[in-house]
């Protein structure tokens, strides 16, 4: 396979042209702040299909003979990538199918049918991008359909780098730090391959959500592995396993990977919608969340964040503002067992709890034949440093009370 090089992504962009926006650059005032120095949002958010992946998907499938385009196209996607094969399928007049795992937001699928019309046939199957990917290329080699791999193809990986190459072109001052988020690591690769040819000093990050690091356990391994479990919930870099295309290019011209906790995450996703007014994915927030999480320094230049898409469904927003809620240690999770006698929730509520104590859960579990009862009980507190007091009212209370703690088995079971 030839080496992709600077000028598959030059040549990528004109093979784009005017097929997809040229999003804004924006300064982001609080951010900012937060570093004391310059931080611009590349706003990908604002693109075709509301995502950078249009990118790749438009320049891989235009490069497509007429004998590849008569066999149609297929592809595997969190929904991002399948809505810029949707697009390019129906500008271009191809057939396409695309394969989709059943996390999918509601919001990707309609997005995904506006956008592709006629052209494109949606088939839901599977709980990770994995199993829709492996679905997808079994499809493709049964029928002859071109697979459009989201991440891993050097045209798909040429056409997202094409992002980096306009933020450059748009920048008033020359960036000196660049932080994109990776999944399988395409829009990564794609932007390495362009800045180290162009601007070699220039810093590059890559973030992975915390609980699908995929790139960093393949740079410690020294290869692609596959990770036994993901967290899905920052859906559109949930891959278990990076690219072998993908892999040495960030290996070599990537110079750090940062993890994120995904409540962080949702906590970023907040305030870009606060105080930004950016309404982004939980992918869309991971670079700008490196930022806000303090885990980079001012340089003598702009820090760059790409802001890679805002397809967020409305249903998602409770488990966000819970998320994060958790993870800025604002909300506690406890089962407290009640003697089932008059006074005991009176007691909980006059003795234990103080104020800037909110219950914001009540879940009891009555049992006729026994002296007590549990009840989960989620509490919200006004500051971090509360909880401290609240757990040693707990300690000198009758009552016996358990603390759940995030990232256990019965924190997730129960909530």
């Amino acid at each position: 396979m030839p080496q992709l090089t600077g000028a598959d992504v030059t040549a990528a962009a004109g093979r784009l042209g005017p097929m997809v926006r040229r999003t804004p650059l924006e300064l982001s005032l609080r951010l900012s702040g937060i570093l004391h120095g310059d931080v611009l949002l590349k706003r990908e958010d604002l693109q075709v299909g509301r995502s950078y992946k249009v990118r790749g998907a438009y320049n891989f499938i235009s490069t497509l003979s007429e004998e590849e385009r008569s066999h149609g196209v297929v592809c595997a996607s969190a929904g991002n990538h399948a809505q810029g094969v949707a697009f390019a399928c129906r500008q271009l007049r191809i057939h396409g199918r695309v394969f989709l795992p059943s996390t999918t937001p509601r919001q990707k699928r309609r997005r995904i049918q506006d956008i592709g019309g006629p052209w494109i046939e949606q088939i839901i199957g599977g709980d990770s991008f994995d199993e829709a990917s492996s679905a997808a290329q079994a499809f493709a080699e049964q029928s002859g359909a071109i697979y459009v791999h989201p991440f891993d193809d050097p045209r798909t990986i040429a056409g997202q780098g094409t992002v980096i190459k306009e933020v450059f072109e748009q920048a008033s001052v020359r960036p000196r730090t660049v932080i994109v988020p990776i999944g399988g690591g395409g829009l990564a690769a794609g932007t390495a391959i362009w800045v180290r040819e162009n601007y070699p000093d220039t810093t590059i990050i890559g973030v992975e959500p915390a609980g699908a690091p995929s790139m960093q356990v393949a740079l410690d391994e020294g290869r692609p592995v596959k990770l036994p479990s993901v967290d899905g919930f920052v859906d559109g870099t949930a891959v278990a396993r990076v690219g072998d295309i993908t892999f040495p290019i960030v290996r070599d011209l990537v110079d750090r990977i940062v993890p994120v906790p995904e409540g962080a995450v949702c906590t970023e996703m907040i305030e870009l919608y606060q105080s930004d007014g950016i309404i982004a994915e939980p992918a869309g927030a991971l670079a700008s969340t490196v930022v806000a999480l303090g885990l980079v320094t001012a340089a003598d230049g702009p820090i760059v964040c790409l802001v890679s898409g805002g397809n967020n469904d409305l249903s998602r927003y409770d488990e966000i503002i819970e998320r994060s809620a958790v993870h800025e240690g604002l909300r506690h999770y406890f089962l407290v067992t009640f003697p089932q006698q008059p006074g005991a929730l009176r007691h909980f509520l006059d003795d234990v709890l103080s104020e800037g104590e909110d219950i914001v859960l009540f879940e009891y579990t009555k049992k006729n034949n026994r002296e007590t009862g549990p009840a989960l009980v989620g509490i919200e507190i006004d500051v971090p440093t509360r909880i401290t007091s609240l757990l040693e009212r707990m300690e000198a209370s009758p009552l016996v009370i358990e603390k759940l703690e995030p990232d256990t088995p019965a924190f997730s079971f129960l909530l």
